[in-house]
């Protein structure tokens, strides 16, 4: 069964030797305003580094899916016990498709992580930061339900990443 790992590393990662031994291999998001990189080991077995282990969720394609994204938009969260059905829910029957759907989206995933948190995690694969703008994109983010899943969130974590060269 594939597994997904999620790697995190901070400072000075892209000159150390893991970063250029598993460049190749993988790829690695650094986020734009602080020294963070993350990438998705996806293979069968753990990786030999620190990760933390997820759940796929949800793997949707994008209406640009045939594109290569440079951006990466992540948002991780946690809601209360109660409350994880309709935000389940709204994320894989509203939110997430209808965000998959908007132009320049290439993919649109959510994990489950499985020790720590935040718990819940959505990722968006993107060709420009500036479809976070867009009226297409905004339009799905303000709906009724939308307007009331969102306030159930805490432990709210959202980072914007370019793709590491």
């Amino acid at each position: 069964m594939i597994a997904t790992h999620l790697l995190e590393r901070t400072g000075s990662f892209l000159e150390t030797d893991e970063y250029k031994r598993s460049a190749a291999d993988l790829i690695w998001w650094q986020a734009v305003d602080q020294a963070l990189y993350r990438a998705y080991w996806h293979a069968d077995t753990p990786p030999m580094l620190e990760a933390t282990s997820l759940s796929l969720l949800l793997d949707l394609k994008g209406a640009s899916y045939q594109s290569a994204g440079n951006f990466h938009y992540v948002v991780e969260t946690d809601v209360k016990p109660e409350q994880e059905e309709e935000m389940n829910a709204w994320y894989n029957t509203e939110h997430l498709v209808g965000l998959s759907q908007v132009a320049g989206v290439i993919s649109a995933k959510r994990y489950l992580r499985l020790s720590g948190g935040p718990r819940f995690i959505a990722c968006y694969e993107l060709e420009s930061p500036h479809i976070l703008e867009s009226k297409e994109w905004l339009a799905v983010r303000h709906t009724a339900w939308s307007s009331r899943v969102r306030p159930m969130f805490f432990n709210t974590f959202r980072q914007h990443f370019v793709r590491c060269t």
